[in-house]
Protein backbone atom coordinates (compact mmCIF):
# COMPACT_ATOMS: atom_id res chain seq x y z
CA UNK A 1 0.00 0.00 0.00
CA UNK A 2 1.13 3.60 -0.93
CA UNK A 3 2.58 5.36 2.62
CA UNK A 4 0.45 8.48 3.45
CA UNK A 5 2.30 11.05 5.49
CA UNK A 6 -0.10 12.69 8.07
CA UNK A 7 0.05 16.24 7.51
CA UNK A 8 -2.99 17.57 9.55
CA UNK A 9 -5.66 17.12 12.13
CA UNK A 10 -8.37 19.40 12.36
CA UNK A 11 -11.55 19.46 14.18
CA UNK A 12 -13.32 16.93 11.76
CA UNK A 13 -11.20 15.57 9.56
CA UNK A 14 -7.50 14.20 9.22
CA UNK A 15 -5.14 15.21 5.80
CA UNK A 16 -2.87 12.71 4.97
CA UNK A 17 -0.05 13.75 1.60
CA UNK A 18 0.79 10.91 -1.02
CA UNK A 19 3.67 10.48 -2.78
CA UNK A 20 2.60 12.79 -6.18
CA UNK A 21 1.55 15.40 -4.41
CA UNK A 22 -1.93 15.08 -4.13
CA UNK A 23 -3.91 14.62 -0.43
CA UNK A 24 -6.22 12.17 1.50
CA UNK A 25 -8.53 13.71 3.65
CA UNK A 26 -10.51 11.51 5.75
CA UNK A 27 -13.58 13.01 7.47
CA UNK A 28 -14.19 11.37 10.87
CA UNK A 29 -16.85 11.20 13.06
CA UNK A 30 -15.81 13.61 15.59
CA UNK A 31 -18.05 16.73 16.07
CA UNK A 32 -17.44 20.03 17.21
CA UNK A 33 -19.59 22.75 19.10
CA UNK A 34 -18.63 26.18 20.99
CA UNK A 35 -14.63 25.68 19.77
CA UNK A 36 -14.41 22.47 21.12
CA UNK A 37 -13.76 18.38 20.24
CA UNK A 38 -16.89 16.45 21.74
CA UNK A 39 -15.47 13.49 23.39
CA UNK A 40 -18.84 11.45 21.75
CA UNK A 41 -18.07 10.46 18.19
CA UNK A 42 -21.57 10.87 15.71
CA UNK A 43 -21.78 7.14 13.92
CA UNK A 44 -21.64 7.33 10.24
CA UNK A 45 -20.69 11.10 10.29
CA UNK A 46 -18.15 11.53 8.17
CA UNK A 47 -19.29 9.09 5.59
CA UNK A 48 -22.61 11.75 4.96
CA UNK A 49 -20.35 14.57 5.34
CA UNK A 50 -18.41 12.73 2.23
CA UNK A 51 -21.05 11.71 0.43
CA UNK A 52 -23.16 15.43 0.62
CA UNK A 53 -20.18 16.98 -0.27
CA UNK A 54 -19.56 14.96 -3.38
CA UNK A 55 -22.92 15.45 -4.52
CA UNK A 56 -22.76 18.97 -3.98
CA UNK A 57 -19.35 18.91 -5.89
CA UNK A 58 -21.24 17.71 -8.90
CA UNK A 59 -24.51 20.53 -8.83
CA UNK A 60 -21.84 23.53 -8.34
CA UNK A 61 -19.71 22.27 -11.27
CA UNK A 62 -20.35 25.10 -13.65
CA UNK A 63 -19.73 27.61 -11.26
CA UNK A 64 -16.21 26.73 -9.96
CA UNK A 65 -14.09 23.81 -10.42
CA UNK A 66 -13.29 21.41 -7.28
CA UNK A 67 -10.36 19.83 -5.23
CA UNK A 68 -12.10 16.43 -5.37
CA UNK A 69 -10.05 13.58 -7.93
CA UNK A 70 -12.01 10.55 -6.50
CA UNK A 71 -13.52 8.56 -3.71
CA UNK A 72 -12.40 5.25 -5.25
CA UNK A 73 -8.47 6.11 -5.60
CA UNK A 74 -6.23 2.60 -4.38
CA UNK A 75 -4.45 5.66 -2.40
CA UNK A 76 -7.45 6.17 0.01
CA UNK A 77 -6.68 2.42 2.17
CA UNK A 78 -10.01 0.32 2.34
CA UNK A 79 -10.57 1.44 6.22
CA UNK A 80 -11.31 4.68 4.73
CA UNK A 81 -13.49 4.11 1.98
CA UNK A 82 -16.67 6.04 2.14
CA UNK A 83 -15.20 9.06 4.11
CA UNK A 84 -12.38 9.89 2.45
CA UNK A 85 -11.62 12.09 -0.60
CA UNK A 86 -8.46 12.36 -2.90
CA UNK A 87 -7.90 15.66 -3.53
CA UNK A 88 -5.30 18.38 -5.41
CA UNK A 89 -3.08 20.44 -3.24
CA UNK A 90 -4.14 23.89 -3.38
CA UNK A 91 -2.95 27.29 -1.70
CA UNK A 92 -5.58 27.78 0.35
CA UNK A 93 -7.53 31.20 0.74
CA UNK A 94 -6.68 33.01 4.00
CA UNK A 95 -10.73 33.78 5.00
CA UNK A 96 -13.24 31.95 5.51
CA UNK A 97 -15.89 32.37 3.08
CA UNK A 98 -19.88 32.86 4.61
CA UNK A 99 -22.75 33.58 2.87
CA UNK A 100 -26.17 34.25 4.87
CA UNK A 101 -29.20 34.26 3.75
CA UNK A 102 -30.88 34.29 7.37
CA UNK A 103 -30.31 36.03 10.70
CA UNK A 104 -29.07 33.75 13.16
CA UNK A 105 -26.17 32.55 15.19
CA UNK A 106 -23.14 34.87 15.71
CA UNK A 107 -24.44 37.02 12.75
CA UNK A 108 -27.71 37.59 15.35
CA UNK A 109 -25.76 38.17 18.04
CA UNK A 110 -23.31 40.55 16.05
CA UNK A 111 -26.88 42.38 14.64
CA UNK A 112 -28.27 42.86 18.58
CA UNK A 113 -24.72 44.14 19.75
CA UNK A 114 -23.98 46.65 16.60
CA UNK A 115 -27.25 46.36 13.81
CA UNK A 116 -24.78 45.52 11.18
CA UNK A 117 -22.93 41.97 10.70
CA UNK A 118 -19.02 42.25 9.35
CA UNK A 119 -19.60 46.07 8.92
CA UNK A 120 -22.55 45.48 6.75
CA UNK A 121 -25.87 47.62 8.09
CA UNK A 122 -29.27 45.75 8.18
CA UNK A 123 -32.70 47.02 8.48
CA UNK A 124 -33.76 46.93 12.30
CA UNK A 125 -36.27 45.14 13.70
CA UNK A 126 -35.16 41.36 12.44
CA UNK A 127 -34.80 38.23 14.89
CA UNK A 128 -33.58 35.34 14.83
CA UNK A 129 -34.62 33.30 11.91
CA UNK A 130 -35.22 36.52 10.03
CA UNK A 131 -34.95 35.92 6.29
CA UNK A 132 -32.52 38.71 4.96
CA UNK A 133 -33.25 41.15 2.38
CA UNK A 134 -31.05 39.88 -0.07
CA UNK A 135 -28.24 36.96 0.90
CA UNK A 136 -24.94 38.63 2.32
CA UNK A 137 -21.25 37.98 2.01
CA UNK A 138 -20.00 37.80 6.09
CA UNK A 139 -16.07 36.60 5.92
CA UNK A 140 -14.25 35.29 9.37
CA UNK A 141 -10.69 34.88 10.13
CA UNK A 142 -9.23 31.04 10.01
CA UNK A 143 -8.57 30.33 13.74
CA UNK A 144 -6.37 27.48 15.13
CA UNK A 145 -8.54 24.57 16.40
CA UNK A 146 -9.50 25.37 19.37
CA UNK A 147 -10.01 29.16 18.76
CA UNK A 148 -12.49 31.25 17.56
CA UNK A 149 -13.01 32.55 14.08
CA UNK A 150 -13.25 36.19 14.33
CA UNK A 151 -15.47 38.16 12.26
CA UNK A 152 -14.16 40.55 9.23
CA UNK A 153 -15.20 43.57 7.31
CA UNK A 154 -14.72 43.15 3.52
CA UNK A 155 -12.35 45.72 3.38
CA UNK A 156 -10.03 43.80 6.27
CA UNK A 157 -10.77 41.02 3.78
CA UNK A 158 -8.81 43.34 1.09
CA UNK A 159 -6.23 44.33 2.87
CA UNK A 160 -5.00 40.99 3.96
CA UNK A 161 -5.82 39.07 0.33
CA UNK A 162 -6.38 42.12 -2.27
CA UNK A 163 -8.96 43.85 -3.07
CA UNK A 164 -9.25 41.89 -6.39
CA UNK A 165 -9.40 39.03 -4.88
CA UNK A 166 -11.62 39.85 -2.37
CA UNK A 167 -14.44 41.03 -5.03
CA UNK A 168 -13.62 37.31 -6.58
CA UNK A 169 -14.16 35.23 -3.45
CA UNK A 170 -17.17 37.25 -2.62
CA UNK A 171 -18.72 36.59 -6.01
CA UNK A 172 -18.24 32.89 -5.78
CA UNK A 173 -19.31 32.56 -2.25
CA UNK A 174 -22.78 34.27 -2.99
CA UNK A 175 -23.01 32.28 -6.86
CA UNK A 176 -22.31 29.12 -4.51
CA UNK A 177 -25.53 29.93 -1.98
CA UNK A 178 -27.71 30.87 -4.11
CA UNK A 179 -27.44 28.11 -6.30
CA UNK A 180 -27.66 25.90 -3.34
CA UNK A 181 -30.47 27.90 -1.60
CA UNK A 182 -32.75 26.81 -4.62
CA UNK A 183 -31.60 23.85 -4.68
CA UNK A 184 -32.37 22.93 -1.02
CA UNK A 185 -35.75 25.28 -1.81
CA UNK A 186 -36.67 22.30 -3.82
CA UNK A 187 -36.63 19.92 -1.16
CA UNK A 188 -38.77 21.77 1.60
CA UNK A 189 -35.37 22.79 3.03
CA UNK A 190 -34.25 26.55 3.70
CA UNK A 191 -30.47 27.35 3.89
CA UNK A 192 -30.05 29.93 6.33
CA UNK A 193 -26.34 29.88 5.98
CA UNK A 194 -23.07 28.35 4.72
CA UNK A 195 -19.65 28.55 4.94
CA UNK A 196 -17.32 27.24 2.31
CA UNK A 197 -13.30 27.01 1.71
CA UNK A 198 -11.59 28.41 -1.39
CA UNK A 199 -7.94 27.44 -2.56
CA UNK A 200 -6.28 28.19 -5.73
CA UNK A 201 -4.80 25.96 -8.10
CA UNK A 202 -1.37 25.83 -9.99
CA UNK A 203 -2.40 27.97 -12.59
CA UNK A 204 -4.60 30.54 -10.45
CA UNK A 205 -8.05 29.64 -10.68
CA UNK A 206 -10.37 29.68 -7.55
CA UNK A 207 -11.37 25.91 -6.53
CA UNK A 208 -14.07 24.61 -3.94
CA UNK A 209 -12.22 22.96 -1.20
CA UNK A 210 -12.77 20.56 2.03
CA UNK A 211 -16.30 20.20 2.07
CA UNK A 212 -19.45 21.89 0.86
CA UNK A 213 -22.61 22.43 2.09
CA UNK A 214 -22.96 19.97 4.99
CA UNK A 215 -24.80 20.07 8.19
CA UNK A 216 -21.40 21.26 9.67
CA UNK A 217 -20.82 24.09 7.71
CA UNK A 218 -24.25 25.01 6.73
CA UNK A 219 -27.38 25.64 8.20
CA UNK A 220 -30.28 23.74 7.19
CA UNK A 221 -33.98 23.86 8.49
CA UNK A 222 -37.34 22.36 7.23
CA UNK A 223 -39.16 25.09 5.86
CA UNK A 224 -42.39 23.99 6.42
CA UNK A 225 -41.47 24.55 10.59
CA UNK A 226 -39.65 28.38 9.90
CA UNK A 227 -41.07 30.57 12.31
CA UNK A 228 -38.77 34.41 12.61
CA UNK A 229 -38.67 34.85 15.94
CA UNK A 230 -37.80 31.32 17.77
CA UNK A 231 -34.48 28.81 17.19
CA UNK A 232 -35.40 26.91 14.15
CA UNK A 233 -35.99 23.30 13.82
CA UNK A 234 -32.81 22.17 12.07
CA UNK A 235 -31.05 19.20 10.40
CA UNK A 236 -27.19 20.55 11.14
CA UNK A 237 -25.43 20.72 14.46
CA UNK A 238 -27.25 23.45 16.45
CA UNK A 239 -28.83 20.29 17.92
CA UNK A 240 -26.01 19.36 19.88
CA UNK A 241 -25.46 23.41 20.74
CA UNK A 242 -28.94 23.72 22.25
CA UNK A 243 -28.31 20.46 24.21
CA UNK A 244 -25.01 21.68 25.53
CA UNK A 245 -26.26 25.36 26.27
CA UNK A 246 -29.43 23.21 27.68
CA UNK A 247 -29.92 22.32 31.98
CA UNK A 248 -29.74 18.96 31.06
CA UNK A 249 -25.66 19.36 29.99
CA UNK A 250 -25.12 21.30 33.23
CA UNK A 251 -22.56 23.40 31.17
CA UNK A 252 -21.42 26.46 31.08
CA UNK A 253 -19.79 27.36 27.93
CA UNK A 254 -17.95 30.33 29.39
CA UNK A 255 -16.19 28.37 31.93
CA UNK A 256 -13.33 27.07 29.84
CA UNK A 257 -14.21 23.44 31.23
CA UNK A 258 -14.48 20.75 28.21
CA UNK A 259 -18.18 19.96 27.04
CA UNK A 260 -19.99 16.58 28.95
CA UNK A 261 -20.37 13.79 26.84
CA UNK A 262 -23.20 13.06 24.53
CA UNK A 263 -26.02 10.96 26.02
CA UNK A 264 -26.91 8.35 23.36
CA UNK A 265 -30.06 9.86 22.44
CA UNK A 266 -28.60 12.84 21.57
CA UNK A 267 -26.17 11.11 19.27
CA UNK A 268 -28.78 9.01 17.85
CA UNK A 269 -31.06 11.85 17.11
CA UNK A 270 -27.85 13.68 15.73
CA UNK A 271 -27.09 10.94 13.35
CA UNK A 272 -30.57 11.43 12.15
CA UNK A 273 -30.52 14.88 11.54
CA UNK A 274 -27.78 14.43 9.68
CA UNK A 275 -29.08 11.17 7.59
CA UNK A 276 -32.47 12.92 6.82
CA UNK A 277 -29.97 16.38 5.66
CA UNK A 278 -28.72 14.01 3.06
CA UNK A 279 -31.38 11.96 1.89
CA UNK A 280 -33.72 14.47 1.65
CA UNK A 281 -31.20 17.29 -0.29
CA UNK A 282 -30.07 14.55 -2.49
CA UNK A 283 -33.05 12.47 -3.23
CA UNK A 284 -30.38 9.05 -2.52
CA UNK A 285 -30.23 6.95 -0.08
CA UNK A 286 -27.29 6.94 2.20
CA UNK A 287 -27.37 3.05 2.26
CA UNK A 288 -26.16 2.58 -1.28
CA UNK A 289 -23.59 5.13 -0.89
CA UNK A 290 -22.55 2.56 1.67
CA UNK A 291 -22.89 0.03 -0.39
CA UNK A 292 -20.81 1.60 -2.58
CA UNK A 293 -17.95 2.35 -1.34
CA UNK A 294 -16.96 -0.25 1.13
Amino acid sequence: MTELTHLHTGKVRDLYGAPDGSLVMVASDRISAYDFILSTPIPDKGAILTALSVWWFEQLADLAPNHLISVDSPLIPPKWRGRAMLCQSLEMVKVECVARGYLTGGGLTEYEASGSVCGLPLVSGLVDGSQLPEPIFTPTSKAAVGDHDESMTFDEVGALIGAAAAEEIRALTLAVYSRAAAIAAQAGVILADTKIELGRDATGRLVIADEVLTPDSSRFWPADEWKPGQRQSSYDKQFVRDWLTSPAANWDRRSGAEPPPLPEEIVLATRERYLQAYERLTGLRFADWSAAHQ
